[in-house]
Order: structure tokens, then C-alpha cells, then sequence
């Protein structure tokens, strides 16, 4: 399975956004809710960036809540152990949705 890097870019901005004392969430929905599995999150490096899990483990760090889809992750086989890892809850529409209302900025991939 080839995860693109660019998939990371939102939660890589996270941490920048954080350090200005910004409220941020994510949902990661399709292929990049496997990113929540930790050994894969930890191999995946994108050109010029640190491991994926090494920013996830940053936000984590910074309460930044992170939201997978359900649906997603059950049929990617991602369990609430790998969602533990960085704090995430198990979303839904309802949340998406509300999210993206209530944001200032969406930034998307």
C-alpha cells in the first residue's frame, strides 16, 4: 500500500499552529487513517520532514485532538489500541461536519 506523503501535510501543520496557541483538530478519513498504526506511522517519512509518527506524537503531546473515521479505520483494520497511541477518538459525519463549520481555516489534502 504506498501512502503519499502530502496526506501527512495538515497534521504536519498542526504543531506550527499549536506553538501560536491555535485550537486545531484533525479527521483523517480514506488511507490516512492507517497513519494512526504507530510502526507505520514511525516508517513513513516524507522528503524534507521528520516520520510522520514523530509529528503525531508532537501533537499528542499538545492535547490536539485527532479524529479518524470509523468506517475507515474498521475496514482498514486500525483498532482503538492504534488510536490510543495518539489520543484519537473515533469520528463520524456528524463531527466532520462540525468541525469544518466551526473552523476558521480548513486545510485539506
Amino acid at each position: 500500500m504506498a501512502i503519499q506523503p502530502r496526506r501527512h501535510f495538515p497534521s504536519r501543520m498542526g504543531s506550527p499552529l499549536r506553538k501560536l496557541d491555535t485550537k486545531c483538530k484533525f479527521t483523517r478519513l480514506g488511507e490516512a487513517v492507517v497513519l494512526m498504526r504507530k510502526t507505520l506511522a514511525n516508517s513513513v517519512t516524507p522528503v524534507g520532514w521528520p516520520p510522520v509518527g514523530e509529528t503525531l506524537d508532537k501533537l499528542a503531546a499538545k492535547h490536539v485532538q485527532i479524529y479518524v473515521c470509523g468506517a475507515c479505520s474498521r475496514t482498514r483494520g486500525v483498532t482503538d489500541a492504534d488510536l490510543n497511541n495518539y489520543g484519537a477518538k473515533v469520528g463520524n459525519p456528524t463531527i466532520s461536519v462540525s468541525l469544518i463549520e466551526g473552523a476558521d481555516h480548513v486545510i485539506t489534502e
